[in-house]
């Protein structure tokens, strides 16, 4: 929730401060946070790895990073509307670091308790929760319309967001039990370990095989692709909406993404078990890829409406099924030991597409137009479903049924 809100009017809050030509501007701006996770991330991810206490491994960072954001994130839309654009950017870093600390933590914490085979269902599940935040965020973009002439209005979003991680971090310290469920869980776990889809066995404390570091990089040269394709379109959706189409209602389309991935997230499970995991992140992309093309041909002739909007909810079912898929393939390749470090990896693929795709666009947008918005997207997610291809799996490696 807190992401989508952000991506949504900090761009327009810039382009406030800064003026309307000024893209590369609010793209770098818009990048620091992935600038910032690229370093962090692992780091926080190899941290809690390491770290014992009596509140667990992932816990305190968890807390730490989600209540310092809580605090600071209405700050930041505060200083926005008093039109202090060197607060809002010094606010903004110290959010973004915020939940840095909280981020690769409360990833890792996922497959921390699951079982190897069971990683997508939990990431389905997941995910299935974040989408909900997504859903809220763009209902509230769309309850609270960014006026450049009255933006006061536009801070409600951002505290709306603060109660609701205050909410979610309570329920979270009164509720969990890390290191309990854990050792409950621990039988599982091994046995998780035994039926990894790994071509080679993982040992702890050893690298891992040649074949399976081939496989690691290939996923996430895809990772980065698809993510360098998605950010573009997330972080300039709003300028693209306002600038090109006239509209105001883009964040329309962020709420029925989310609201279309939200459906398919558990459903798309059954796909995974059916086909596998390539295979269904191959058919995700797919999804993507022909949404785009038609959004770029409706948007260019039609213009903003029903039909724009209805491809932005089929590309959010391809989205959900490539989401569910991605981050259990990266962790399959982790031991027990070392699960954070994996996730680091897997948002260092993630960061640093999103870093370096915000830049390139705003520089594309000022040379080529905000017109290319859609095309831009459709070369990247192309190229990441070519890598796909090249992915091994293991075809011996049947998992027997499950209840779960």
């Amino acid at each position: 929730m807190l992401w989508q809100v952000h991506y949504y009017y900090s761009p327009l809050y810039l382009e406030a401060m800064l003026g309307s030509d000024r893209e590369y501007l609010i793209g770098i701006i818009m990048s620091l946070d992935n600038l910032f996770a690229i370093f962090m991330i692992p780091l926080f991810g190899l941290l809690s790895d390491k770290t014992k206490s009596k509140h667990g491994r992932r816990m305190p960072y968890i807390v730490a990073g989600s209540v310092l954001a809580l605090i600071l994130f209405p700050l930041m839309a505060l200083m926005a509307i008093l039109n202090s654009l060197v607060w809002f950017i010094v606010l903004m870093i110290l959010m973004i670091v915020a939940m840095t600390v909280y981020r690769s933590p409360a990833v890792a914490l996922m497959p921390d308790i699951t079982p190897k085979p069971l990683r997508p269902k939990a990431n389905a599940i997941v995910n299935f929760v974040g989408y909900i935040g997504a859903i809220l965020a763009g209902g509230l973009t769309m309850l609270f319309v960014f006026d450049t002439g009255n933006m006061t209005m536009s801070i409600i979003p951002f505290i709306i967001t603060g109660v609701f991680m205050m909410f979610a971090v309570t329920m979270l310290l009164v509720r969990f039990r890390e290191n309990k469920i854990v050792e409950e869980m621990r039988e599982q776990l091994i046995l998780g370990e035994k039926m990894a889809e790994t071509l080679d066995t993982v040992v702890e404390d050893k690298p891992l095989s040649a074949r399976d570091r081939a496989n690691l990089f290939i996923i996430m040269g895809a990772v980065f692709l698809a993510f360098f394709a998605f950010a573009a379109l997330s972080k300039f959706g709003s300028l693209y909406g306002t600038e090109v189409l006239g509209t105001n209602a883009w964040g329309m389309t962020v709420a029925v993404l989310a609201i279309a991935s939200l459906i398919t997230f558990l459903p798309s499970v059954k796909l995974t078990k059916k086909i596998g995991r390539k295979n269904s992140i191959i058919v995700g992309l797919t999804i993507i890829i022909a949404t785009l093309i038609g959004g770029h041909f409706i948007a260019t002739y039609i213009g903003f409406g029903v039909p724009l909007v209805a491809m932005f909810a089929i590309s959010g079912v391809g989205w959900a099924i490539v989401n569910v898929n991605t981050y259990p393939m990266v962790v399959e390749m982790a031991s027990r030991k070392n699960v954070g470090k994996y996730t680091g990896i897997y948002y260092v693929a993630s960061q640093v597409a999103q870093a370096l795709t915000t830049i390139l666009v705003g520089f594309v947008f000022t040379w080529l137009g905000r017109e290319v918005y859609f095309l831009y997207a459709i070369v990247f997610m192309t190229l990441a479903l070519i890598l796909c291809l090249f992915f091994r799996t293991n075809k011996n490696n049947q998992l027997p049924k499950t209840t779960a």
